[in-house]
């Protein structure tokens, strides 16, 4: 038998679409990708290769893509199951969670969609599966622990993660806005306490549906309800002796709430359809960007599972608070993309930084992630200056200082004598000057120049060359 620690195997009987997703999730994520035509061409698969995700159709209940996915979730416990439902068949979904499945995919496919499935599934086999043998994923060579930046606001959150991490009994409750990278902190948390070797389970309480996510915490017997063929252990049992880490919190509904706070207070649990505490000695991090002070009064949140949770609270600076770190940010978040790309981004110029600095970035590190990426795809093998930026980014003082310079340079004044005015002589001194000050204002680079004229490069350069204009 062969072995392949990050492996997918993709049953679908369509070729044509079965090679288009494959090849997608081969061109994007470093992983072996198997393929099946049948469920039986899948099974032998299964007993001669080590396959950690497995994407399967799930249609009509006696189509054997249906008999595969049970058969695996019996005999390869270890195996990720993605099924794949007919677009808005919303009991499929909920059957195909209940007996096991990790997540699902919609038909007709979203290959975009299906690699970001394929990449969580195998982010959580690896969490789960191989941890201790890989150790913690975050290496503080890459910042601390995986977070980037030397602000003075940063380092603030350094020193209040180490000492809350030295503690390693305390709850947490890490509080700040979409996309400031509260997972990230959880997980420095627990790679820097004594917790480490133990597993770091994370749940999105928003991402999962409310009649699920009970069983997805605390896990539930067989026969606990419709569906359930097998026991399955929940994502609080998985964390024993490690941290359980509650992202978007706020989100939980009011009866799960008080399920949790007895976690909290007795440290055991009842698994649905169990009769018998379960004990668990795990570490409770959760993070929201809801203010939950607001809904406790609104009667959303309990008051006692907040005091609970926030023991040490934790608040996170947005990126327009710290803006400082953004040319660290935008230098590593370019070595990440440029991996195994043929074409790779040389950088940023100074103008476009400058930019991104003027910017307020409502969608924090996230925001700036992805612009990032995105750049690094459609300019790849060049270098991104403020031409290349999407307009969204382009730096408002340069437009103002634009308007300003169309003021400075207006017509002079002048007076009519008995001979009239020079009308060529004066169009001609006036686009002189505006070019000149384009070119002031950009550092002397003609392209951007350009666009803040709104003239292509090559008028402009005629342009310079027939009146004799240079910029030094």
């Amino acid at each position: 038998m062969t072995e392949a620690l990050r492996s997918v195997l993709l049953a679908e009987r369509n070729p044509q679409e079965r090679e288009e997703l494959a090849g997608m999730i081969r061109k994007e994520i470093d992983c072996v990708v198997y393929e099946a035509g049948s469920p039986t061409e899948a099974l032998e698969i299964l007993a001669n290769e080590t396959v950690c995700v497995l994407i399967v159709g799930l249609f009509p209940p006696d189509h054997d893509e249906t008999i595969l996915l049970k058969k695996v979730l019996k005999q390869h416990s270890q195996v990720l199951v993605i099924p794949v439902v007919p677009l808005g068949d919303q009991k499929a979904i909920v059957e195909a969670l209940k007996i096991g499945a990790f997540s699902y995919l919609n038909h007709p496919y979203n290959n975009t969609e299906g690699v970001i499935a394929v990449a969580r599934a195998l982010y959580f086999y690896d969490l789960l599966i191989h941890q201790e043998k890989r150790g913690p994923k975050i290496r503080k060579t890459d910042g601390f622990y995986g977070m980037i930046g030397n602000s003075p606001k940063m380092r603030t959150v350094y020193e209040l993660i180490e000492k809350v991490a030295e503690d390693g009994l305390s709850n947490v409750l890490i509080l700040g806005e979409s996309g400031t990278g509260k997972e990230l902190v959880a997980r420095a948390i627990h790679a820097h306490s004594q917790r480490r070797l133990k597993n770091f389970v994370p749940v999105n309480c928003a991402a999962i549906p409310d009649d699920l996510l009970e069983s997805e915490l605390f896990g539930h017997r067989k026969g606990a309800f419709t569906g359930a063929f097998q026991s399955k252990i929940g994502r609080i049992q998985y964390a024993d002796g490690g941290t359980l880490f509650l992202d978007e919190i706020g989100d939980m509904p009011p009866a799960l709430q008080a399920k949790l706070l007895r976690v909290v207070q007795e440290k055991s649990f009842v698994p649905v359809g169990g009769l018998e505490q379960v004990p668990v000695d795990v570490r409770i991090i959760a993070a929201t960007h809801r203010d939950l002070e607001a809904l406790i009064a609104e009667g959303r949140f309990r008051e006692d599972l907040y005091y609970r949770l926030s023991v040490v609270p934790l608040n996170l600076p947005p990126l327009r608070e710290r803006k400082d770190d953004i040319p660290l940010l935008v230098e590593k978040f370019v070595q990440i993309f440029n991996r195994n790309r043929q074409y790779r981004l040389r950088g940023f110029e100074p103008a476009a930084l400058a930019a991104l600095l003027e910017y307020p970035w409502p969608g924090n590190v996230r925001e700036l992630e992805n612009l990032v990426q995105r750049l690094v795809v459609l300019h790849g093998g060049g270098s991104i200056g403020v031409a290349e930026l999407p307009d969204k980014y382009a730096p408002p003082r340069q437009a103002a200082a634009l308007l300003a310079a169309q003021a400075t340079t207006a017509v002079p004044a002048f007076a009519f004598g008995p001979e009239g005015i020079d009308f060529d002589g004066l169009v001609h001194d006036f686009e002189d000057r505006l070019i000149l000050h384009a070119l002031h204002l950009t550092s002397g680079n003609k392209k951007e120049a350009a666009r803040l004229l709104r003239l292509n490069r090559t008028t402009l350069l005629e342009k310079m060359k027939k009146k004799g204009l240079q910029y030094t």
